[in-house]
């Protein structure tokens, strides 16, 4: 059994080898965790001792198959506690992962189990984010950056890159939110800013680096 920490430690380095697939450097996993490199040895061992992780000295880490499967655990129920934020207790979309970060470590599978139900077995959470089903599998639709998209082509927003509440205010101030038609006016050139349309009605510009942050599903 991980304890708290030791599961943050273990999802940290899940989302940085991005799903299991990357080494992940000490000093990238001390960064995403706001620690120092020493303390991040230090549960590195701890972690390969447990086997849920792998160390190989100058290469970084790597998470084992037992390592994934308790990652994606607790990434399950922090995306399913955002969704039962959100959905019944009236919280904005930008409000939810610290809490869902607190909610994420209650261990009964029983609980849980009742929670997806009860939600009705969400696909994704408030953010766009897949979530895990009871066996670990996630399913995935294609999408692309709205940066990606031309002018004249048309999607739906379906997930957010960053779920930073600085950035899901702002997304609240455009008019912006999962589920609603885009259409791209223009793109200008000179800084790669965008003009949009959003659901048939309003249009508004948005810089490059917000367009990369919002994930579309094309038409």
């Amino acid at each position: 059994m991980l304890s708290l920490v030791e599961e943050n430690y273990l999802k940290a380095i899940y989302h940085l080898s991005e799903g299991g697939h990357l080494q992940v450097s000490t000093n990238a996993l001390a960064e995403a965790v706001h620690t120092k490199p020493a303390s991040v040895s230090d549960m590195i061992q701890k972690l390969d001792r447990k086997g849920v992780i792998s160390y190989t000295k100058y290469q970084g880490v790597k998470v084992t198959d037992e390592g994934k499967e308790a990652a994606l655990k607790v990434i399950r129920k922090h995306r399913l506690w955002e969704v039962f934020l959100v959905k019944h207790l009236n919280f904005n979309w930008d409000q939810v992962h610290e809490v869902a970060e607190q909610l994420e470590h209650i261990r009964s599978p029983l609980l849980i189990e009742r929670l997806d139900a009860f939600l009705g077995h969400p696909n994704v959470d408030p953010h766009g984010d897949p979530i895990p089903d009871a066996t670990g599998a996630i399913n995935t639709k294609p999408q692309k950056q709205l940066q990606q998209l031309s002018p004249g082509s048309e999607g739906v927003i379906r997930a957010v890159k960053d779920s930073s509440p600085e950035f899901l205010q702002h997304m609240d101030k455009l008019g912006a939110y999962l589920g609603a038609q885009i259409k791209v006016m223009d793109k200008v050139a000179f800084d790669s800013s965008m003009k949009i349309r959003i659901d048939r009605a309003t249009t508004i510009f948005i810089s490059k680096e917000v367009a990369q942050n919002i994930l579309v599903q094309e038409n």
